[in-house]
């Protein structure tokens, strides 16, 4: 009789990648990276195990997008009191908040649970060319075309 494998927590071994967001288009980078985040990329992968590794995004401030998105695109927030909806426009926040872009796409390609939010954790987003993580020896990350 075969056995199935079953992923443990113990058998998971991270990686760190860096990548370079410089040119590239946003729905389509935060796609890999969410990939990436969730292990989807390893043989072992198992939904209800946090396989990923970890992900460093720099240059942030400089992601594309294809059509009218800069202008037409809202991000909408609530503080929960009356009056309290505030809108800001993709041109505006990549202006103030280079960050919060691309850590709002990959946030809304991961699992709404305890893994998905362990699993955002594991990204590291960064407006310009430096990170703080030489020590961890990332590796170049090459998306798929």
């Amino acid at each position: 009789m075969e056995k199935t494998y079953v992923t443990k927590k113990e058998d998971v071994q991270r990686e760190w990648y860096v990548v370079d967001a410089t040119g590239q288009t946003l729905g389509r980078l935060a796609t890999e990276v969410a990939r990436i985040l969730r292990g989807k990329h390893k043989p072992i992968y198992s939904p209800s195990v946090d396989t990923g590794d970890y992900v460093i995004i720099i240059n942030a401030e400089k992601i594309h997008v294809t059509g009218r998105k800069l202008d037409q695109k809202i991000y909408y927030r609530y503080s929960g009191y009356p009056g309290g909806l505030k809108e800001i426009a993709l041109r505006n926040l990549l202006q103030k908040h280079p960050t919060r872009v691309l850590e709002h796409a990959v946030r809304g390609m991961l699992p709404r649970s305890r893994l998905g939010r362990r699993m955002f954790k594991k990204l590291k987003v960064y407006a310009g060319p430096d990170h703080p993580h030489a020590a961890q020896q990332p590796k170049p990350l090459e998306l798929r075309a």
